[in-house]
C-alpha cells in the first residue's frame, strides 16, 4: 500500500479553513469543491485533512495533504458469540457493528464493583486536563468538562481482579493496558467528539508512542443510572450506547498494520439530568511504559 500527494493553493487552504470555522459541514465545503471542477475523491480528501487536523490539533496542512490507503478492517480482538466467558465472569453481547469493530456488553461489573470503583475513585478526583499538541503540557480541558483520576495496575487486589478480566474481553495482556480511568460527568458535562488513538503528528503523542506503541481498543464501563442523557455517541456510524450500570461499549481502531480508523470518531453526550460515572482502559500495541517508568526500569 503506498500513499498519495493531493497539492492544492494556499488559497484554497485558507478558505476551506474559514468556512469549517464559520460552521459550514465537511460535505459542503467538499461539494463546492467539486463543483468548481475538482474530483469528488480529492475534495473529500483534501476537506477531510482539515477537519481532523482540527479536531487532534495537528498541524494545518499547507499546500498538500497525503492520502493515505482506505482502512482495513480485520476480524475483531474481541470474542465471537453472545456472551464472552471471562475466567471469573460470564459477559454478555448485546449488540456488534463492524466498521468500526464495536460492541455493546452486559454485566461486565456487578453493582457492587460499580460502587466500590466510584467510592475508591471519587476523593482522588481532579479536573480533566487535554494535553498541548505543540508543548505537551496539560491544559484545562475545554472539550471535556468532567472530573477523572487512574488506577495504577495492580494498585490492589480489586483493581487487580477487574483488569485481568478486561484485558481478558479486549483479549490483550494486562501488561498492555494503561491503568483504569474513572471519571465523573455532573449534570450538563459532555465530552466532544474525538478519538481515542494518539496522533503520531502531535508532538505530545510521539514518547508515549514510541515507548508503548499506538492505542488499539477502548472499553468504556458505565458505573452509575444516568437519569437522562449521557450516551456515547459514534457521529461517523450513527451509533449511540445508552449508560446501563455494569455494561460497557467496546471499540477497536488500530489494525495489524498500525492503521487507525476515523470511524471511531466518539463523544459523550451531555447528562441532561443527574450525573454519569464511567471507567476506561485503553490497550496498547505492546505493553503499557508510562512517563518517567522508563528511567525507573533502566536503573533496575
Amino acid at each position: 500500500m503506498t500513499d498519495t500527494m493531493l497539492h492544492f493553493q494556499p488559497a484554497l487552504g485558507d478558505w476551506i479553513l474559514h468556512n469549517l470555522r464559520q460552521g459550514c459541514t465537511a460535505a459542503d465545503v467538499a461539494e463546492a469543491m467539486r463543483a468548481q471542477a475538482m474530483p469528488a475523491d480529492a475534495a473529500k480528501a483534501i476537506v477531510d485533512a482539515f477537519v481532523f487536523a482540527l479536531r487532534t490539533g495537528s498541524p494545518l496542512p499547507v499546500d498538500s495533504v497525503k492520502v493515505e490507503p482506505a482502512f482495513r478492517h480485520e476480524a475483531p480482538r474481541l470474542a465471537a458469540g453472545t456472551a464472552i466467558r471471562t475466567s471469573d465472569r460470564l459477559v454478555r453481547v448485546a449488540a456488534r457493528a463492524t466498521q468500526p469493530a464495536l460492541a455493546v456488553l452486559n454485566d461486565v461489573f456487578s453493582a457492587q464493583e460499580c460502587e466500590e470503583l466510584i467510592a475508591l475513585a471519587r476523593p482522588r478526583l481532579a479536573p480533566s486536563t487535554t494535553v498541548d499538541p505543540l508543548t505537551g503540557r496539560d491544559l484545562a480541558g475545554d472539550r471535556r468538562s468532567s472530573q477523572g483520576m487512574f488506577f495504577r495496575l495492580h494498585e490492589n487486589p480489586f483493581i487487580a481482579r477487574l483488569d485481568q478480566r478486561v484485558s481478558e474481553l479486549m483479549n490483550l495482556p494486562v501488561e498492555n493496558g494503561e491503568g483504569l480511568q474513572v471519571l465523573h460527568y455532573p449534570q450538563g458535562a459532555q465530552s466532544m467528539p474525538h478519538f481515542d488513538f494518539l496522533v503520531p503528528s502531535n508532538e505530545a503523542n510521539k514518547a508515549s508512542l514510541a515507548r508503548s506503541g499506538q492505542r488499539v481498543s477502548t472499553l468504556v464501563c458505565y458505573l452509575n443510572e444516568v437519569e437522562e442523557g449521557g450516551e456515547t455517541v459514534f457521529p461517523e456510524t450513527g451509533w449511540s450506547v445508552s449508560p446501563q450500570p455494569g455494561s460497557a461499549v467496546y471499540f477497536e481502531y488500530c489494525n495489524s498494520l498500525g492503521q487507525v480508523d476515523h470511524a471511531s470518531l466518539h463523544a459523550g453526550a451531555p447528562v441532561l439530568r443527574g450525573e454519569k460515572w464511567v471507567a476506561t482502559k485503553w490497550m496498547r500495541q505492546r505493553r503499557f511504559v508510562a512517563a518517567g517508568e522508563t528511567a525507573a526500569l533502566s536503573h533496575g
